[in-house]
């Protein structure tokens, strides 16, 4: 089994307070940070954009990982590059073009990212598993923190981990939306090796971070 890397969501972090919440995070053994960037438009919530990413990279080292929920995101992808985002990923409905989306975050020097919702199918993305370097499985729909996981997932990330090992891609599997310290397990059985977590990491056990991103790498 690969390496259970632990991706805490700074949209359950206490926004008055990020920068403190971000070294909270990477000296408690988070492996990165994972930014939720929402445009009121493709999902119903607004979030935060490239100058606050600029003004939180300052605090840490840890690799930025930032999930574009923008539409049209083509356009957008350098402010987040220029701002410090290490992984950019974003959802193949949001670009008039794949392969173009792809093609600039590589040549920005960016890892980049694919990301299914819930009713997005494989197929969607297949072409492109070979040129990517993550795919993000939503288990949620994605707008708001909080909600339940929804183990109907669990089939589409069995999946996508047959076509990975069959085919020799070496692609991450990342799942964002409802992972606790129960159904974290099967996921990863499932064959994730990313986990995204916001409330249960600074939440649970009155806000132990570092316990709870433990208990996440290792149920």
């Amino acid at each position: 089994m690969e390496k259970i890397q632990i991706s805490p969501s700074i949209l359950s972090g206490d926004f008055s307070e990020l920068g403190k919440e971000i070294k909270r995070l990477e000296s408690a053994g988070a492996d990165m940070i994972h930014v939720d960037v929402m445009d009121g438009h493709f999902v119903p919530n607004l979030t935060i954009g490239p100058p606050v990413i600029k003004a939180l990279r300052k605090h840490s080292n840890l690799p930025f990982d930032v999930h574009l929920m923008i539409s049209p995101v083509h356009k957008y992808i350098k402010n987040f590059a220029d701002a410090g985002a290490n992984i950019i990923t974003f959802h193949p409905e949001a670009t008039e073009d794949i392969k173009e989306s792809i093609n600039l975050v590589k040549s920005l020097n960016k890892k980049v990212g694919l990301s299914l919702n819930p009713n997005t199918e494989i197929s969607v993305i297949e072409k492109f598993l070979k040129e990517i370097d993550l795919v993000l499985i939503m288990s949620v729909y994605p707008g708001f923190g909080g909600q339940k996981f929804m183990p109907q997932v669990l089939d589409k990330i069995k999946k996508l981990s047959e076509i990975k090992n069959h085919k020799g891609f070496i692609f991450d599997i990342e799942v964002d939306g409802g992972i606790n310290f129960e159904n974290s397990k099967i996921v990863k059985n499932a064959g994730a090796n990313i986990l995204v977590s916001g409330t249960t990491i600074f939440k649970d056990n009155n806000g132990d971070i570092k316990k709870n991103i433990d208990a996440l790498r290792g149920s």
